[in-house]
C-alpha cells in the first residue's frame, strides 16, 4: 500500500504548524536519484523532533559496549582513494561500539535485532566515523520513514509494551523492508557475540583518489573469528542468565589478550557504471553481488584496549555519518544523506552542543573552527584570531585543494517525492527471495520458519495476517506457504505474554 491508497475520510497529515504535508514516505529531491532539498522543511522537522524524543540515552543503539584498537593497511587502495589513513602501510588509532537497535538500556544483549557497528578512526586528517550495521542492507530506503520505522518497533504510548501488530502493519506496508527482516529472522539476527559477526557500512560511499577520479563504495569488516550464531532457544536462556553477554564477552576476551579482528575489504564500482546498473545502486535495501563487484582487501581492524570509563569513552562517544576526510565523500543514498543531518543534530542535543570537544570524540589533529561559545565549552581559539571569515588578519582560510571536494555527482530534474526507478531490477522482495533460495541451507530455512512463525503468531489484528503471508509470498512462494501453515494453528496470539513482543525480545 502506499500513500495514494488512502483516498478516503481519514484525516489529512500535517506537519507542527497544522499544514498538510505532502508525503511521508517521500523525501524531496532533485530527481529520484538526486541530492535531498535543505528546503524540505517537513523531513527535517520530522527527523529534528525524532532527535529529542528521549533523555538522556540514545533514541537507537541505545544498549551496547565498544573497544579502541587500531586499523593496519594491508593492501594498496590509493588508485581508488587519496584518503591519508587509507594509503600502503598506515595505522591509525580508533573506537569501535557495538550495539542493538531496538532495546533500551538495560535491556538484553541477546534480544533478537540488527546490531550497530559504529567505528572512528583518528585520522592525521580529522576524524573518519562510518556507522553501519552487523547487516549490508536496512529496513528503509529513505531517511523521512525512519522515525516511524523505530517507533514502530519500540513501545506502545498507552500501556508502554511493545507490540507486534505495529511491527507488522509497518512492514507490510513499507515492502521495501523484506530483505533486512529476511536478514532479521535467520540466523544473523542472533550473532554469538560482537566478535562473532561482520559489519557492513551498507551505504554506498563515494571514494576519491589523488586525480580526482570517483568511485561507489561498499564496506565489508569481515570476522576473523569467523560468524557464529545462538539459536532462539539459548537466545532466550542467556537473556534470562546474563543481560550482559555480549558486553562481558567482548571485555573478557580484550583483558586475555584474545583480541579480536577484522578483515576490511571493500566493493569499488566504477563511478559511471552506476547510472546504468540493473538496480539503483544507492538503495540501502539492496546489496550489490560479488559476482558483479569482487571484495578487495584494504586491512585489519583490531580492538585491543578496553575503556577505561564506559560513560567518559563509550556512553559519551558519538559517531556521525557527516565525519568525512579528504578522499571519502557521501552518495546519492537518501537514507546517507538525511543521517549526515539527523546524527550531528542528535549529538548536540543527546551529549551537549561542544560534544566534539570531548576527549573521546575530539580530533588527533589541531582544529581550526569556526564553531564558538554554546554550553560547557572549554576549548577555544587564542583571543587574536578573528571570529568572522573572510579576515584580512591572518585568520583560518578554507582551502579546496586539502579538502579534496570535487562535484559530487550529477544531478538535474523537478523536484519529486518518489523513489528511483530507472534500472531493471528495482523490485522489493528479489533479493529477499535469492538470500532465501540460493544463500541459506535447509537447517538455516528452517530456522528462518519457525523466527517468523513465533514472532507472527503473537500478533493479535486478525486484519494483518493476510498481508503478512502475501508479504512472505512475494519474498518466497514456498516460505510464504510454510509461513501461512505455521502461523494459523497458534495466531492471533493464543500463547502470547503481552510484556514479551517486539522485535528485540525473546522468542522474537
Amino acid at each position: 500500500m502506499t500513500e495514494e491508497s488512502f483516498q478516503d475520510d481519514r484525516p489529512i497529515a500535517t506537519a507542527n504548524n497544522g499544514a498538510p504535508i505532502a508525503s511521508d514516505e517521500h523525501s524531496l529531491s532533485v530527481g529520484a536519484d538526486g541530492a535531498i532539498a535543505l528546503h524540505d522543511h517537513y523531513l527535517l522537522e520530522k527527523l529534528a523532533q525524532f532527535n529529542r524524543e528521549r533523555i538522556p540515552e540514545r533514541i537507537v543503539h541505545a544498549k551496547g559496549g565498544g573497544a579502541f584498537g587500531t586499523f593496519t593497511v594491508t593492501g594498496d587502495v590509493s588508485a581508488y582513494t587519496r584518503a591519508a589513513f587509507l594509503q600502503p602501510g598506515q595505522k591509525t588509532e580508533m573506537l569501535a561500539r557495538f550495539s542493538t537497535v531496538a532495546g533500551e538500556q538495560g535491556s538484553p544483549d541477546t534480544w533478537r535485532d540488527p546490531r550497530g557497528f559504529a567505528l572512528k578512526f583518528y585520522t592525521s586528517e580529522g576524524n573518519y566515523d562510518l556507522v553501519g550495521n552487523n547487516t549490508p542492507v536496512f529496513f528503509i530506503r529513505d531517511g523521512i520513514k525512519f522515525p516511524d520505522f523505530i517507533r514502530s518497533q519500540k513501545r506502545l504510548p498507552g500501556s508502554h509494551l511493545r507490540d507486534h501488530n505495529m511491527q507488522w502493519d509497518f512492514w507490510t506496508l513499507s515492502p521495501e523492508s523484506a530483505h533486512q527482516v529476511t536478514w532479521l529472522m535467520g540466523d544473523r539476527g542472533l550473532p554469538a557475540s560482537w566478535r562473532h559477526m561482520n559489519g557492513y557500512g551498507s551505504h554506498t560511499y563515494q571514494w576519491i583518489n589523488a586525480d580526482g577520479e570517483r568511485f561507489w563504495i561498499k564496506y565489508h569488516f569481515i570476522s576473523q573469528q569467523g560468524i557464529d550464531i545462538l539459536k532462539q532457544e539459548d537466545a532466550d536462556r542467556i537473556a534470562g542468565e546474563d543481560a550482559d553477554f555480549h558486553l562481558r564477552d567482548l571485555g573478557a576476551a580484550i583483558d586475555r589478550g584474545d583480541y579480536p579482528r577484522w578483515t576490511l575489504k571493500v566493493q569499488v564500482m566504477p563511478f559511471d557504471d552506476a547510472k546504468q546498473y540493473r538496480f539503483n545502486p544507492f538503495d540501502l535495501t539492496k546489496v550489490w553481488p560479488h559476482s558483479d563487484y569482487p571484495l578487495t582487501e584494504v586491512g585489519t581492524m583490531e580492538l585491543n584496549r578496553n575503556p577505561e570509563n564506559y560513560f567518559a569513552q563509550i556512553e559519551q562517544a558519538t559517531f556521525e555519518p557527516s565525519n568525512f576526510v579528504p578522499g571519502i565523500a557521501a552518495s546519492p543514498d537518501k537514507m546517507l544523506l538525511t543521517r549526515i543531518f539527523s546524527y550531528a543534530d542528535a549529538h548536540r542535543y543527546r551529549v551537549g552542543t561542544n560534544y566534539a570537544q570531548l576527549p573521546v570524540n575530539a580530533a588527533r589533529v589541531p582544529v581550526h573552527s569556526s564553531a564558538r561559545d554554546g554550553a560547557m565549552r572549554y576549548d577555544f581559539q587564542p583571543q587574536d584570531v578573528p571570529v568572522y571569515r573572510p579576515d584580512s588578519v591572518g585568520g583560518p582560510v578554507a582551502n579546496p585543494a586539502a579538502a579534496g571536494e570535487v562535484s559530487g555527482w550529477e544531478s538535474d530534474g523537478e523536484l519529486v517525492r518518489t523513489a528511483a526507478t530507472l534500472h531493471a531490477e528495482d523490485d522489493d522482495f528479489g533479493q529477499a527471495g535469492s538470500l532465501v533460495r540460493d544463500v541459506m541451507d535447509d537447517e538455516q530455512r528452517d530456522r528462518l520458519v519457525a523466527n517468523i512463525v513465533g514472532h507472527v503468531s503473537k500478533v493479535t489484528r486478525q486484519d494483518l495476517f493476510e498481508r503478512i503471508f502475501e508479504y512472505w509470498s512475494k519474498v518466497d512462494a514456498e516460505l510464504g506457504r510454510r509461513v501461512r501453515e505455521g502461523v494459523q494453528p497458534e495466531a492471533p496470539g493464543a500463547q502470547e505474554q503481552p510484556e514479551a513482543v517486539g522485535v528485540g525480545v525473546p522468542g522474537a
